[in-house]
């Protein structure tokens, strides 16, 4: 059994509350992923994903740089343990319409599971 843990992205990218939607992108493009953790007084509070950025602010033609992360963040961050199946995070993306899920230990937020990385075991024949 493949387990999330495996296939988890552990760098987390994150970006202060108050910082500006447009600053989200651009931190996304730095590290080439598709969603930044927002923190306050150093916990995460939420997750902005690039289809974030595209629908509630691109989309509603607002000015990006005027928007806060907290604004168009989803909250409370959706997330699984890092020993559970990825069978499960499929279930729990599709449930909660995302596409990226924060990986648990004992409660701590340890790494970031995104539908790409589901992927991966099928690319190699692990599934």
């Amino acid at each position: 059994m493949v387990t999330i843990s495996q296939l988890m992205t552990r760098h987390l990218v994150q970006i202060e509350a108050g910082t500006s939607a447009i600053e989200a992108a651009k931190l996304m493009g730095t590290h080439k992923v598709g969603s930044v953790f927002v923190t306050k007084n150093q916990r995460y509070i939420g997750i902005v994903t690039e289809p974030d950025i595209v629908r509630k602010v691109v989309g509603a033609e607002r000015v990006p740089y005027y928007i806060p992360v907290e604004e168009i963040m989803s909250s409370p961050i959706v997330g699984i343990d890092e020993q559970r199946p990825i069978t499960e995070a499929a279930d729990l993306m599709e449930q909660h319409g995302t596409r990226h899920l924060a990986v648990f230990r004992e409660g701590a937020v340890v790494g970031i599971l995104s539908v790409r990385d589901l992927l991966h075991p099928v690319s190699i024949d692990e599934f």
